[in-house]
């Protein structure tokens, strides 16, 4: 019996990988022969991504001093693909977590995040991927859009997430987690709907009912207007790691998260897991 292991990551516990390592030893010890088990750990475009695509065959972990969330210089970790693709977590430039003290909503900026894809194609990557979960910022990529020079420059961008929000709806959705107050999103929103004006007035591109365009704060919008790719982070993740070949190679299925509930079944890799071993008719643990 072929056990394929393809976990997410089990938030504050351990990374996917740890997790797979875990559960072969596991299954060892419980009498499967190890040659009989394939690990895939997976990700959905947020934090854990850089991980899982970090351990591909080839590629090369990088790192950069960036200007951080409240304008400090922060160092942030980047990998460039065996392919030229670079992988960026905008949390590594722009992330809640590197906010030390109060949060400040109303200020937090992308820009670190715009040089870390610029710091990529300089550094020769001819495709980008963005995961963009766990964001300080709610500034409508305007920030990251400035640090690019408004321009992309001929990269080939893909903005990963595994949420739906609009542009202007993403003060109220996210904003309150990250420090705004009913007030600081009532202005929040109207700067969204202002910046949603002016990137049609100078980009040609209307952000409002793109799908995804509220990921980060607006980020995801930001970058789409430039010309960016909004693509589901499960997707993107899955078709690097070689999921659905590894699915195929698999008679039983075993997956997880950290905490798992409704929302795991929301553009989450334990839902995306068990939809497509369904398809294949796949037991699932």
């Amino acid at each position: 019996m072929r056990i394929l292991i393809c976990p997410d990551k089990f938030k504050g516990s351990a990374t996917a990988a740890e997790v797979c390592l875990a559960l072969t030893d596991g299954l060892a010890d419980a009498g499967v022969d190890r040659t009989n088990i394939r690990s895939v750990p997976l990700a959905d475009g947020g934090d854990g991504t850089l991980a899982v695509l970090g351990a591909t065959p080839g590629a090369q972990n990088m790192v950069e001093t960036v200007t951080g969330p409240l304008g400090e210089p922060v160092s942030a970790a980047w990998v460039l693909l065996a392919d030229g693709t670079a992988v960026i977590e905008m949390a590594q430039a722009s992330g809640l977590a590197l906010v030390n003290g109060p949060l400040q909503p109303l200020t937090a900026t992308t820009y670190g995040t715009g040089e870390l894809i610029r710091r990529a194609r300089e550094a020769g990557a001819t495709r980008c991927i963005v995961g963009v979960g766990g964001s300080a910022t709610t500034d409508g990529g305007l920030g990251a859009l400035d640090a690019l020079g408004w321009s992309l420059q001929g990269l080939s961008v893909q903005v990963a997430t595994d949420v739906t929000t609009k542009f202007v709806d993403a003060a109220r959705v996210f904003g309150p987690q990250k420090g705004a107050n009913p007030d600081d999103v009532i202005v929040l929103t109207a700067r969204l709907e202002s910046l949603a004006d002016r990137y049609l007035a100078e980009l040609a591109v209307d952000v409002r009912d793109v799908d995804r365009s509220g990921a980060a704060g607006g980020l995801a919008g930001g970058l789409a207007a430039l010309g960016a790719e909004l693509v589901s982070g499960f997707d993107m993740v899955a078709d690097v790691v070689g999921l659905e070949s590894a699915l195929d190679w698999a008679d039983v299925i075993v997956t997880g998260e950290g905490r798992f509930d409704e929302t795991s079944f929301v553009g989450k890799p334990v839902g995306e897991v068990l939809e497509r071993a369904d398809r294949r008719q796949l037991p699932v643990h």
